[in-house]
């Protein structure tokens, strides 16, 4: 355990029995626990393998690769249509960890062996996201724009992207 991550389970929350359970399953696969986005984080040699948050209506087991898991038992969850490589497992209660503990941990073992063999999700490039038309205009007619976007990093670039095609309204793009 380390010290620095105490705090995000002793802090007051609705989901605190559920936390300290998935910190025992991570820890009892030989993770290394730290400190990520605010959230436990574990890794091995450096390399981020789950992470530990919550939501209102549940709390979660992040997979940061979880995409290439084989998810036998179908409990992976995609969190949005734009999320590539990380999966969730949805928790609601302690019984639901304690129920699937041979599970959660059988995933999580997967998931530094695929790790450990180098195995990345190959992600889209920033080139293959849909640009609004709207959006594609205005970089047009205001080439400072355009330099600057085309400055950000891929990820920010793709940020945007993915923000200004959601509007379902043109004026709104």
């Amino acid at each position: 355990m380390n010290s620095t991550v105490d705090w995000f389970f002793e802090k007051t929350s609705q989901w605190q029995q559920e936390y300290v359970a998935l910190r025992t399953l991570a820890l009892d696969c030989g993770l290394t626990e730290e400190l990520k986005w605010g959230c436990p984080c574990y890794v091995i040699e450096k390399n981020n393998i789950v992470l530990i948050h919550g939501f209102k209506n549940y709390c979660a087991l992040l997979f940061m690769q979880g995409a290439l898991l084989k998810d036998i038992k179908g409990i992976l969850v995609q969190q949005t249509i734009n999320v590539q490589a990380a999966r969730q497992i949805r928790f609601t209660n302690i019984e639901d960890i304690v129920k699937n503990k041979s599970t959660v941990k059988a995933y999580i073992k997967e998931a530094i062996a695929l790790d450990k063999a180098g195995l990345k999700l190959e992600l889209k490039k920033t080139i293959e996201f849909k640009m609004p038309v709207e959006f594609q205009t205005v970089l047009h007619d205001m080439p400072e724009l355009k330099t600057a976007f085309e400055k950000l990093t891929p990820g920010r670039q793709r940020g945007y992207l993915l923000y200004f095609s959601a509007a379902k309204q043109v004026k709104t793009r």
